[in-house]
C-alpha cells in the first residue's frame, strides 16, 4: 500500500516538475532567440 502511494506521488511530482519547467524553458528560448537576433542586428 505504501509503495503504491509512493509511486503515485513520484509520478505526480514528475508531472508537476515537467509542467513547472516547461514555461521557463520556453521563456529561456524566447529571450535567448531575441537577444541573439538583437545582437546580430546591431
Amino acid at each position: 500500500m505504501l509503495k503504491a502511494i509512493a509511486d503515485v506521488l513520484r509520478s505526480v511530482g514528475g508531472a508537476v516538475a515537467t509542467v513547472v519547467t516547461l514555461p521557463f524553458r520556453a521563456l529561456a528560448r524566447l529571450f535567448g532567440g531575441a537577444s541573439s537576433s538583437a545582437r546580430g542586428r546591431h
